[in-house]
């Protein structure tokens, strides 16, 4: 059933603009009659961050910015969600036109800049549905004209804590402006201490949460040095690796709409994205684990992000260009390779490759 309703709808959504198809989708999720997930391979499931997932894959956040759909993401098969951005108070973001298909490239550019509903409004759908189960994750970012940023990631852990599966500080979308620069070590190292102090506050209620960062794939090695000392230092559960890229591979074919300002994530990000995941891995030595995003839009370049370190991976461009069927086929491929290895978990697999990647040329 999920599988005609998608090979039904994609024509048109890929007719409208991105964004327009973005929205009716998300209104096509809250009213499907979705039936529950199937079972999964009990091989495919992790213990991560101290949560249980029942498979590594994941939806990345950015589709499900209010957190209007979490259950039905999780019905679709999908062993977490990611929902946000969310930023304290309601902001609309950059103006449109802000997304962008390349659709010769597999790749999508945004310069959305954090366009939420608001803390009040998602944390009204996330109360709702706490008893509903499933993992469901809080990427969260500052307001655009905060005087205060690190001060909102701060409000954002105390309020969401009790609700989330885990809270992503997402401090490295390129379309706020300044906010990358909180990767930088010194505030860096005062943002992560206070955002843990307020988990570490709040959790004789809300219980232990997971905290996360989410980082650039732009960083250089020596700042991604920097970052990973701090993160270790400061005790945080695992970081994403990585966000959209500012950069522009030059092997692009949609040349034109690839001068449109914003990141761009999907196939075209998949080297970069793997690099920084693999330099990332051997630089944190098991003390966290990591949660691979950028370019998955396979099988293989599901296990491969795996094999460069991940123990969880996120998809979203990838759907817009494979639809649905690509979380089934990961899945598939994941199985496939425990049993070509007789494995019997995906544990063995988690950096395998990580060390040769590193001694790989650097991505163009």
């Amino acid at each position: 059933m999920i599988g005609l309703l998608e090979r039904l709808a994609r024509p048109f959504l890929h007719a409208l603009d991105p964004e327009g198809a973005h929205g009716l989708a998300i209104k096509m999720l809250k009213f499907a009659p979705l039936p529950s997930a199937l079972r999964d391979d009990k091989r495919l499931a992790l213990r991560v961050f101290g949560l249980n997932f029942p498979n590594p894959v994941g939806i990345a956040a950015g589709f499900d910015k209010n957190a209007e759909v979490p259950d039905a993401l999780l019905r679709l098969g999908f062993g977490f969600v990611e929902v946000g951005t969310i930023t304290p108070k309601p902001q609309p973001g950059n103006p449109r036109p802000r997304l962008f298909r390349l659709d010769a490239d597999h790749g999508v550019i945004n310069r959305l800049g954090f366009n939420s509903q608001g803390a009040d409004a998602a944390l009204r759908r996330l109360a709702a549905r706490s008893n509903a189960g499933g993992v469901v994750g809080i990427n969260v970012g500052a307001n655009k004209d905060s005087a205060d940023r690190v001060a909102d990631y701060v409000q954002l852990i105390e309020r969401f804590a009790a609700v989330a599966s885990y809270v992503t500080v997402n401090i490295s979308s390129p379309n706020t402006p300044g906010l990358r620069n909180l990767q930088q070590a010194s505030m860096l190292d005062d943002l992560l201490a206070r955002v843990v102090d307020a988990r570490e506050r709040v959790s004789p209620n809300a219980g232990p949460t997971p905290v996360l960062l989410k980082i650039a794939p732009d960083l250089s090695l020596g700042d991604l040095d920097d970052v990973v000392g701090i993160a270790r230092s400061r005790r945080v559960d695992g970081m994403i690796v990585g966000n959209t890229t500012v950069a522009r591979p030059p092997n692009l074919l949609e040349t034109a709409i690839a001068e449109e300002a914003g990141g761009l994530s999907g196939r075209p990000l998949y080297p970069l994205a793997n690099r920084m995941l693999a330099e990332t891995y051997v630089r944190v030595e098991g003390v966290f684990p990591l949660i691979g995003a950028g370019g998955i839009d396979s099988g293989a370049t599901a296990l491969a992000k795996i094999r460069s370190g991940a123990s969880l991976i996120q998809v979203y461009s990838g759907l817009v260009f494979r639809g649905l069927g690509l979380i089934a086929e990961i899945k598939n491929a994941l199985l496939e390779a425990l049993g070509d290895d007789g494995q019997d978990t995906l544990e063995e697999f988690i950096g395998a490759d990580a060390a040769a990647v590193t001694a790989e040329p650097w991505p163009k």
